[in-house]
């Protein structure tokens, strides 16, 4: 990943979200060639000068302090993801990460953590990378998630690939446009998080080369933290159903994401998760080996 380009994209395409009431500033003049904030305007918010701002937005952070980093950050009211998104690739700047990075190892999904997913029979939970790749699967996240484990499905899964890539990934995700964003804005975060990633460039190139939608996505620049919500699903078995999900991060195992789905008692939410855990049992039993990830 080019870093001077990424971070030029991005405060520029932040910068064009913010309209000068919105900033608390007066709009002088009734032609505005751009959309959002000037340069100049920015740079006044961010108690800096011109030339300077304008130096950060070519894409020359690797000099920017912590303080003048947040006065830019509070300057285009960016929020929490998008802060750290910046704190990102100006980390990376200074690193200066090797031009032909090596591709990060394959993470290990540990026994033990292994053993927790088994023992949660009654939510379905899987561990993920940044790279959206399902690295371990307990029985009832993978008949949650059954579309994506076919005998054809590549190892490991990757959610992104399967969303863009399989045309069945529309009827499984009845939110189409709001899913389409999650995942590219999770895609967007790690690879400023982790931009000597080879793994995950590939990824990207692959979807932008093959996929109009993701292209179109990706050229946004937004980014998120994804915590916790709901998520919709068509299940081709069971219909529609609605969970809420919470996503924990493995503080012991960096990168590696645990997500857990439930469902109130006494909502049709859990009805049809009950549902879902019954007909995994009686027509689709799996063995322990079955139920993980081909790791």
């Amino acid at each position: 990943m080019d870093t001077a380009h990424e971070i030029r994209e991005f405060l520029a395409t932040r910068r064009a979200k913010i309209s000068p009431h919105q900033a608390g500033l007066p709009a002088f003049g009734g032609n505005r060639r751009v959309p959002g904030l000037r340069r100049e305007e920015v740079a006044l918010l961010a108690g800096v000068s011109i030339d300077y701002y304008a130096r950060l937005e070519r894409g020359q952070l690797a000099g920017a302090s912590e303080d003048v980093l947040d006065a830019v950050c509070r300057a285009l009211q960016l929020d929490d993801a998008e802060r750290a998104h910046l704190h990102d690739l100006a980390a990376a700047q200074r690193r200066r990460p090797p031009r032909r990075a090596a591709r990060r190892a394959r993470a290990t999904v540990p026994a033990s953590i292994k053993r927790v997913l088994d023992s949660m029979t009654g939510s379905p939970a899987f561990i993920r990378n940044g790279s959206l790749d399902i690295l371990a699967i307990n029985p009832l996240g993978r008949a949650l998630y059954a579309p994506l484990f076919t005998s054809e499905a590549p190892d490991p899964v990757n959610i992104a690939r399967f969303q863009f890539l399989d045309p069945t990934s529309r009827g499984f995700f009845p939110d189409w446009n709001t899913s389409v964003t999650t995942t590219v804005s999770l895609l967007r975060t790690e690879a400023g998080r982790v931009p000597g990633d080879t793994g995950l460039t590939s990824l990207i190139g692959e979807l932008i080369t093959r996929s109009e939608e993701f292209r179109a996505a990706w050229a946004k620049h937004n980014v998120r933290l994804h915590h916790t919500g709901r998520k919709p699903f068509r299940h081709p078995a069971i219909g529609e159903i609605t969970l809420d999900f919470d996503a924990m991060q493995l503080s012991a195992h960096p990168g590696l994401t645990l997500t857990a789905y439930s469902a109130e008692p006494g909502t049709p939410a859990h009805d049809a998760l009950c549902l879902l855990a019954s007909w995994d049992a009686t027509d689709h039993e799996q063995s322990p080996q079955q139920a993980d990830t081909r790791s």
